[in-house]
C-alpha cells in the first residue's frame, strides 16, 4: 500500500540517494514519492514462503530472486516500485545494486486496500518491462494464485491456480504445490486483519 505523496518534483537520483538512508520505504512515480505502509502477517508469510521456494529453484542458474526490499525500475515510465518478489535472469541487472530493470517474474501479494491497484494500474505499468514474462498475484484471503503470462504474440493470458493444485511458473521452470505456498498462513486471520485495517482507516486511524 502507498500513501502520503510529497507534491514537489524529486529527481530519480535524489530519490535513490534518500531511499538508501530512509527508515521508511517509498515508491517513486515520475517525480512523486509515496511512503509505503507495513504488511500483515499473512502477507509477509506468503512472500517469505515463495522467496524460499524460488531461491532453492534458481540457485546456480544465474537467476536471482529478491524479496520486498529490491526495487523494480520501469525506465519507460520513470517509476521505481517494490514488488513483493522479483526474479531476474538477465546479466545486465548485475550492474544495478539498488534496483532491477530486466526482471522475468514479478509477484505481488494482495490485500483488500491494494488489490484493485495491483490488478489495474500497476499491472499496466509492469507491462512496459520488455523482459517480463509473468506477473503473479497471490491472495491472502483464500488459496488462489493468478499468473498472467505473456504469450508469443505479446498478449497476457491468465493462468489461475486454486486449492490442492500445483503452481507452474514457466519463466523460471518452477512448480510447487499451492499448499506449500500457504504453509503457516491462517486465511481467516488474514480476512480479519484486513477488515480491522479498513475499519480503522474509516475512523481516521
Amino acid at each position: 500500500m502507498i500513501a502520503n505523496p510529497k507534491r514537489h518534483y524529486i529527481t530519480p537520483e535524489d530519490y535513490l540517494q534518500h531511499e538508501e538512508q530512509s527508515l521508511v520505504k517509498h515508491e517513486y512515480i515520475d517525480g512523486q514519492v509515496y511512503a509505503m505502509a507495513g504488511a500483515s502477517d499473512p502477507h509477509v508469510t506468503v512472500s517469505g514462503n515463495l522467496f524460499a521456494l524460488l531461491r532453492s529453484r534458481v540457485r546456480g542458474t544465474g537467476c536471482r530472486v529478491f524479496i520486498s526490499d529490491m526495487k523494480a525500475h520501469i525506465e519507460a515510465l520513470n517509476i521505481f516500485c517494490y514488488p513483493d518478489v522479483i526474479v531476474t535472469c538477465d546479466a545486465r541487472d548485475r550492474e544495478f545494486s539498488l534496483f532491477k530493470r530486466y526482471p522475468c517474474l514479478i509477484v505481488e501479494v494482495l490485500s483488500k486496500s491494494t488489490e484493485a491497484f495491483d490488478r489495474g494500474d500497476k499491472f499496466a505499468d509492469y507491462q512496459h518491462l520488455e523482459t517480463l514474462q509473468e506477473y503473479v498475484l497471490i491472495s491472502t484471503t483464500r488459496q488462489r494464485v493468478d499468473c498472467f503470462r505473456r504469450n508469443a504474440e505479446g498478449l497476457w493470458v491468465l493462468h489461475p491456480f486454486t486449492p490442492n493444485g500445483k503452481i507452474h511458473l514457466a519463466s523460471v521452470d518452477f512448480q510447487v504445490g499451492i499448499n506449500e505456498l500457504y504453509e503457516d498462513v491462517t486465511l481467516s486471520q488474514a480476512e480479519s486483519s484486513e477488515a480491522e485495517s479498513e475499519t480503522g482507516k474509516s475512523h481516521g486511524g
